[in-house]
């Protein structure tokens, strides 16, 4: 990658019409510097690049040729089980983890035990009406509520209808909890 600097830094310099002695006096890099840099018979150095990318006008980034950064966005691959799709919203393992969960009325279906294991989800409700069996409690979510709980308390999500319901779903490992603010603290 480094082999390509030197190039890159003379088609700028030309593209622009600059003359070396103009580009020194730009940069503070002498021309014999500036020559050999452009000819690859100087190393660039952090040090030389930083004003060169000032003077150009240019990110650091095109000067050395970087790759382009991958594409942020999340594509999800979605999962279904006993009637719900979960989309991951996150791709690294480990950690806090993020779901979007669609589920039609009536479901999930099948056992609805509720389930004990690791970890502490926060969850809020998108659209339709969410039932949290949790423990002893038996709760109906609408649009724009949350819940936290520690996921080794018994729990269970249901649909219990008329509409299909979506979930934003938060999960991180046993003691990580979400810190969610209230309102703004002041200044």
């Amino acid at each position: 990658m480094l082999a390509a600097v030197g190039p890159r830094l003379r088609a700028l310099r030309t593209q622009r019409g600059t003359t070396l002695a103009q580009l020194a006096e730009a940069t503070g890099i002498s021309v014999s510097t500036l020559s050999r840099l452009e000819s690859g018979g100087r190393r660039p150095t952090l040090e030389l690049l930083l004003p060169l990318a000032r003077a150009h006008q240019v990110p650091l980034d095109e000067l050395v040729g970087a790759p382009a950064t991958g594409d942020p966005r999340v594509r999800p691959r979605p999962i279904v089980r006993h009637g719900v799709t979960i989309l991951p919203l996150t791709r690294r393992p480990g950690g806090l983890q993020a779901f979007k969960q669609i589920m039609p009325p009536g479901t999930p279906t099948g056992d609805h035990e509720q389930q004990v294991h690791e970890g502490y989800e926060w969850l809020y409700v998108l659209s339709g009406r969410l039932r949290l069996l949790l423990g002893e409690h038996d709760l109906t979510l609408t649009p724009g509520e949350v819940a936290e709980f520690d996921t080794r308390v018994p729990h269970r999500l249901l649909n219990p209808g008329p509409d299909t319901t979506e979930v934003l779903t938060l999960f991180g490992p046993q003691g990580e909890r979400l810190h969610v603010r209230a309102r703004p603290s002041a200044g």
